[in-house]
């Protein structure tokens, strides 16, 4: 049985989805939240396999609960009306396993349930094309440079391999980490891969 909590400030929205969930032989709702702080203390309270929330809730947003419940075991799957880049992209890096958009056929939402429990991450396609489309902020040289971190690469080899001296190097990694608003190597890496940005 899979075990569900809700989190979902409209009253009627939280218990239409409720008794939609409950109809599935294998699914039960163990927890309806009305808030982002209530949304957390059912899920520490039930330790359910899945949470699904809206994002724009009271007293903390879907986002927040999602980044708080990162690694806790509980697989966050989003529902909302917003198919805004920069939601989804805080939520990826919150490590959403679904994003779902509200007008999505009802019996997507059992299945897409089903499909985070076996392990796959489900993404509302819309909001794939928009992440894929954003340009890339690096140049040609910034992106080789990124490569080759993403490689293993350590700022001696970069250097050697690209014939230019390691204090280049790092001028490079510190733009590239400001032009993608991340603080280290690996986010830049990870955002990167996210986005379909490496070759």
């Amino acid at each position: 049985m899979i075990r569900i909590v809700i989190a979902e400030d409209q009253r009627m929205m939280l218990g239409a989805l409720g008794s939609l969930l409950n109809l599935e032989d294998d699914m039960e709702v163990v927890g309806q939240a009305s808030n982002g702080e209530e949304a957390i203390s059912l899920v520490q309270q039930f330790q359910p396999d899945v949470c699904i929330m809206d994002i724009e809730m009271p007293k903390k947003s879907g986002l927040e609960v999602a980044e708080e419940l990162k690694g806790f075991g509980c697989k966050v799957i989003i529902l909302t009306t917003f198919a805004r880049t920069g939601y989804f992209q805080r939520a990826l890096k919150a490590g959403v396993s679904g994003y779902l958009l509200k007008d999505s056929p009802s019996e997507e939402l059992a299945s897409t349930i089903r499909s985070v429990m076996a392990g796959r991450r489900i993404y509302a396609p819309e909001l794939m094309d928009d992440v894929y489309s954003e340009e890339n902020p690096l140049t040609e040289r910034e992106k080789e440079v990124l490569e080759l971190v993403a490689d293993g690469k350590n700022t001696k080899e970069i250097a050697d391999e690209l014939s230019i001296k390691t204090g280049t190097v790092r001028n490079y990694i510190s733009t590239i980490l400001e032009k993608l608003e991340v603080t280290n190597r690996i986010e830049a890496i990870k955002q990167s891969k996210e986005k379909g940005w490496f070759k």
